[in-house]
């Protein structure tokens, strides 16, 4: 299936363009384009914009179509796309002739973000003049719908499932164990010790350089360019260093890495070439998917299994920074690890005040 040249809507005189656009499609790529300096953004948006074209053009409608009760089908639309041979499939490369675009339908709160990345896209279209009116507008009770920030970040890994898991990942490898076995056994300690101890987002890890390991001051930080292009430095726990000593070591390089080291710090089974975003990302979702067959099979918490099965490379990011929190971090330095421009987004990983609560609550009793 391939995204349509879909035609724009006519517009009243009144509306005067303000990009260089000649279909829907170089409209929506002209708003995309403002996010080509952060690679996941762009990814998650052109997805969706996508499926929304790909529905328009099935119904022979245009974005200026887009009214309240297109938008209102369109949301039932992404919780079950029909039909399901024509919409749903397996993971394929995007030009694959079983690309589909989706796996399946949308949880209530993956259509919420949905939503909520194409209000922007019709907020951003109508001040380009492309379109004259914002279907989202009309949206009754916006504000509630339309809010993606839960009470608290549920999808990370619990302290007793990531202790297994660290634990199942760090075991012996099996007796007559090729190099290119041990090789990538080494390199995924190194990427979930990474992804534990840092915090970082999957395309920072990809991009890392071993030279953004740094040692200022007789201290060891890692120098990163995070969301919106911004440069932010993370110090280095002792253990992050250990995981990095024994990662170069299988790389026949020395335990700590010179200054400028331009060379990617993952690398592919070459031992040199750096590995991309994507491939990253399944290698970890593999990782998780083993790992839960795992434990199934030594009869583990049928909720954990759960939990791997659906864990995917920011799980881990939340797993880091709850965990942080727990072991005491505090709010402050949590917030600038993390990298958020907001204290109430770190906030949300600190689930204290869940288990007091719970804790007292169990004094109410049916009788004394």
């Amino acid at each position: 299936m391939e995204t349509p040249g879909v035609m724009s809507a006519s517009l009243g005189s009144r509306v005067v363009r303000r990009i260089d656009a000649v279909t829907d499609a170089d409209a929506v790529a002209a708003w995309l384009a403002e996010y080509r300096e952060s690679p996941q953004t762009l990814k998650s948006y052109r997805r969706e914009t996508e499926r929304l074209l790909l529905w328009l053009a099935s119904r022979q409608l245009t974005l200026g179509d887009m009214d309240r009760e297109a938008l209102r089908h369109f949301e039932q639309f992404l919780a079950d796309p029909q039909p399901a041979e024509r919409w749903t499939g397996p993971s394929r490369p995007r030009h694959h002739p079983q690309w589909r675009p989706f796996r399946g339908g949308l949880s209530p709160a993956s259509r919420r973000q949905s939503l909520v990345i194409l209000q922007g896209l019709f907020t951003w279209l109508v001040e380009a003049g492309w379109l004259s009116h914002n279907p989202f507008r009309l949206m009754r009770d916006k504000s509630r719908r339309l809010n993606n920030q839960a009470p608290g970040v549920q999808r990370y890994l619990e302290r007793p499932l990531w202790e297994w898991f660290w634990q199942w990942l760090n075991g012996s490898l099996e007796a007559g164990q090729s190099k290119r076995g041990f090789y990538e056994h080494a390199r995924r300690r190194f990427i979930f010790g990474f992804a534990y101890l840092l915090a970082p987002r999957v395309n920072e890890m990809a991009e890392t350089r071993m030279g953004d390991f740094q040692l200022i001051e007789g201290r060891w930080w890692w120098s990163v360019v995070g969301k919106g292009s911004k440069v932010a430095r993370v110090p280095l726990p002792e253990d992050m260093l250990a995981c990095l000593a024994d990662w170069r070591k299988v790389l026949k390089l020395d335990a700590r890495p010179a200054y400028q080291d331009e060379s990617p710090a993952i690398r592919a089974l070459d031992g040199k070439r750096g590995i991309g975003h994507n491939q990253l990302y399944r290698l970890i979702r593999d990782t998780f998917m083993q790992a839960a067959d795992a434990l199934e099979g030594e009869g583990g918490d049928p909720g954990y299994v759960a939990a791997l099965r659906q864990a995917t490379p920011h799980w881990l990011r939340h797993t880091s920074i709850t965990h942080q929190a727990q072991s005491g971090i505090s709010l402050r330095h949590l917030a600038e690890s993390a990298r958020h421009a907001r204290l109430d987004t770190t906030s949300r990983y600190l689930h204290t005040e869940d288990h007091e609560w719970h804790r007292e609550q169990q004094l109410h009793r049916l009788a004394p």
